[in-house]
């Protein structure tokens, strides 16, 4: 079965030569595999010392290479939709109904270049990053890749480029069914009175596909068998802190997390004075990252005494760390949410590993439970026998966050 990695972590603790190291690992074992950016800030071309474009490099000996480009991804994909995009928001028409014409000397050139795709996708949050996605499933789908492994970026960009496909297909479920009969009704009137032009029926199609592609992508994510999400940390205080953080929205968006990556450890027999401090400071934050994350494989990398960078240096964490373990086995680790009946009473079971009580808000909306910790938020919908209850409580203990529910006062027969 083909299969997606994931890699994720805070910037700058070597997420692309984890990766890297496993593209490379991958190929050696005769697997045709993909390895594949979303980082705004690309650099698989540095490291394998190549100039990439727009679309996948070849490599006759080793991993296959791509650094994605999301505007080119959608001025392909999505063209009617991207140009809808282009329209609304480069403020051709503002809310006053005056219209913005070019000057004389920019009337030449405004006729010949098209709104630029990336500079209005940019105004809409995270729609680049989703875009990647869309792109890294449908390699998925139509190329005979057995192995695509992901490297993405800071922890930040990922949470919200893997939530994104949730949230956007969450909404677009409750609108989209009158989307099309309400573009009929508002388009005269948001012509006429804000010279708004609503989306034509090319650009309703394309937004239509792009919610089918949304279930097909949230299925792929989440399917243990196929992808994996990886987690590279360090051991230093604020670097632990965000890992902690990152694997709970992990577990709060039923991402299966299988495996632990801790880079840059220095080397006990280093001999030096200078270091003795940083060797006992990060011997106890490997400790702490080892006891939090006691479910998880976890692999230690050493600090190298080079830049890892080629083919050759980066073989050196294939060699030392990934040549003896079967990294590329299929584990299902974190668990997902579930409902349990409880005599007259439901309980919704929520995996939620470093999350504190104090951080969780809970609440009720409509059809849905909200869990909500740190910045991040999670509806997760309710099913149909549970439309008549009401939460009832909720406990969070050693992780997991028990929510009870209770049929409603006016309900009770």
């Amino acid at each position: 079965m083909k299969r997606i990695y994931i890699f994720t972590g805070k910037g700058g603790v070597g997420k692309s030569s984890v990766a890297a190291a496993h593209a490379i690992k991958s190929a050696r074992e005769g697997v045709r595999t993909l390895l594949v950016s979303t980082d705004m800030a690309h650099n698989l071309g540095d490291i394998f010392g190549k100039k990439l474009g727009k679309e996948i490099e070849r490599v006759s000996l080793g991993p296959d290479l791509y650094e994605i480009a999301p505007e080119h991804v959608m001025e392909h994909d999505f063209p009617a939709m991207g140009n809808y995009l282009g329209k609304l928001l480069s403020g051709a028409a503002d809310l006053g109904g005056r219209e913005k014409r070019p000057s004389k000397n920019n009337q030449k050139n405004a006729a010949k270049e098209p709104t630029s795709a990336l500079q209005e996708m940019a105004m809409i949050p995270g729609l680049e990053e989703l875009f990647s996605l869309l792109k890294i499933a449908d390699i998925y789908q139509k190329e005979d890749y057995e192995r695509i492994i992901v490297d993405c970026a800071p922890t930040g960009e990922t949470l919200s480029l893997l939530k994104f496909p949730e949230l956007l297909s969450w909404y677009m479920e409750k609108l989209f069914p009158i989307g099309k009969v309400g573009v009929r009704i508002l388009e005269p009137i948001s012509k006429a009175a804000f010279k708004v032009e609503m989306p034509n029926k090319d650009a309703m199609n394309d937004i239509e596909k792009l919610y089918l592609k949304l279930a097909e992508l949230q299925e792929l994510l989440k399917n243990r068998d196929i992808t994996s999400i990886r987690i590279v940390t360090a051991p230093e205080k604020m670097v632990v802190e965000e890992t902690k953080r990152n694997y709970m929205y992990m577990n709060l968006y039923n991402f299966n997390v299988d495996g632990l990556y801790i880079n840059r450890i220095l080397p006990r027999n280093v001999g030096n004075n200078f270091f003795e401090q940083w060797l006992d400071i990060q011997q106890e934050y490997v400790t702490i990252l080892k006891e939090t994350f006691a479910a998880l494989p976890i692999y230690e990398i050493p600090w190298y005494d080079e830049e890892l960078r080629g083919e050759e240096n980066i073989g050196r964490i294939v060699q030392d760390v990934l040549d003896e373990n079967d990294v590329f086995a299929a584990k299902a680790i974190t668990e997902r949410e579930c409902f349990k009946q409880d005599g007259d009473a439901y309980q919704l079971e929520v995996v939620l590993p470093c999350a504190r009580k104090e951080d969780v808000d809970l609440y009720q909306g409509g059809t849905d439970i909200i869990v909500k910790t740190g910045n991040f938020k999670r509806n997760i919908p309710l099913p149909n026998v549970l439309r008549s209850y009401e939460v009832a409580g909720a406990k969070l203990e050693n992780g997991r966050l028990r929510i009870r529910f209770e049929r409603a006062e006016n309900e009770v027969e």
